[in-house]
């Protein structure tokens, strides 16, 4: 397995590790709000590549036997901050990690997100944001395994 930067002869591949991941999300969610529809494998690869183009992003790749089995997305949609009630240095924010469900436990996602961290400290982040889903479990695990902590949560009540 090796780790590479994005290269378009792999986007079938990138497009099923989005939609596995996405049916992943979509069956855990506990308020069914996650969808899975017709048109998400081609639209979310088209704002994923636009994000990435737009905000200094990166793709990095988990390839075996010639096949994305994993990814990594990055962007850097922010400057340094510094107004009257808050100061945040400039933060990578990690979009997407996958790792394909037969290669999990292997230290795919681990390579993946160092790739990506150095990566950004090389253009000058202090810091990376990611996003987990609450019911994503296992995810939070490997993150705060990883030195990643909570920072905000966000509280939800069904009316």
């Amino acid at each position: 397995m090796e780790i590479v930067e994005y290269s378009s002869k792999y986007n079938e591949s990138i497009k099923d590790l989005l939609v596995e991941l996405q049916e992943y999300i979509a069956k855990i969610d506990q308020e069914k709000y996650n969808i899975l529809t017709d048109q998400y494998k081609e639209k979310y690869f088209e704002k994923t590549m636009s994000e990435v183009k737009k905000y200094e992003g990166k793709i990095f790749l988990a390839i075996e036997s010639n096949k994305a089995i994993g990814l990594i997305v990055g962007v850097i949609n922010n400057d340094e901050v510094s107004t009257y009630d808050f100061k945040a240095p400039k933060r990578g924010r990690i979009t997407e990690l996958i790792v394909s469900k037969e290669c999990r436990a292997n230290g795919v996602g681990k390579k993946l997100l160092n790739t990506m961290e150095q990566y950004f400290k090389k253009v000058g982040c202090k810091g990376i944001l990611i996003d987990v889903f609450a019911y994503n479990k296992s995810a939070q695990k490997f993150y705060t395994k990883c030195g990643y902590f909570d920072r905000n949560i966000e509280m939800m009540k069904k009316l």
